[in-house]
């Protein structure tokens, strides 16, 4: 019985998981089966379903460790009157990203699309965590982290994930993109014991990984 509970949680998580990234409740359908009429087994594709799992789980990973550097903006910012959004720095980080991307013959606009997700994302675990400190103060941080030191540690995520986008372009392009990032994303979330804001902010980041999503 406690294994069918298991399995129903993790089912109900990749469920979730699958919501949030495509933006609809579908179903993602499993693959066809072959015909019992074929006569000549279909060519193998150019790009496997494993190969494809080997370079979205990066991305994922990575996406959550900068998640992460969002409680420490959010307790740099807690309590002194600047607002979560900042234009200028936003606008720093999409064009370090695009030119890194660039230099790396990734695509610069699919780099930047991907990284406004992961801006956005951020931004939902600050406003999260801000009305969380307002509602219980005795939760809110009582040190304030070094922004610039924080940035430090942002950018280096950062070129990380450039880098992982580069390597990824047929496993973001694959068909089976998105059910493959919710597998990512739902195991990511277990080993970093994410809790809802911060699930709900992995997804959101990851909402524009597959192309076409």
């Amino acid at each position: 019985m406690q294994l069918i509970t298991s399995i129903r949680s993790a089912l109900t998580v990749g469920a979730a998981a699958a919501v949030l990234l495509t933006g609809t409740g579908g179903a993602v359908a499993a693959p066809a089966a072959p015909s019992a009429k074929a006569t000549a087994p279909a060519a193998a594709p150019a790009y496997s379903v494993h190969s494809a799992h080997g370079r979205l789980g990066p991305l994922a990973g990575l996406a959550a460790e900068r998640l992460a550097t969002g409680d420490l903006v959010a307790a740099a910012k807690w309590g002194t009157g600047g607002p979560i959004d900042d234009p200028a720095r936003e606008r720093e980080v999409l064009d370090a990203v695009a030119d890194q991307a660039r230099r790396l013959g990734a695509d610069p606009a699919a780099t930047v699309r991907i990284f406004r997700d992961q801006i956005e994302a951020s931004k939902v675990v600050q406003r999260g965590l801000h009305r969380r400190w307002h509602a219980d103060p005795a939760q809110a941080p009582t040190t304030r982290p070094d922004l610039n030191e924080v940035r430090k540690e942002i950018n280096r995520i950062n070129g990380e994930l450039v880098r992982a986008i580069a390597r990824s372009p047929h496993a973001r392009s694959a068909p089976y993109c998105a059910p493959l990032l919710t597998v990512a994303a739902a195991r990511v979330r277990h080993e970093r014991h994410l809790d809802g804001l911060h699930t709900v902010a992995l997804a959101r980041s990851l909402r524009s990984v597959c192309d076409g999503a």
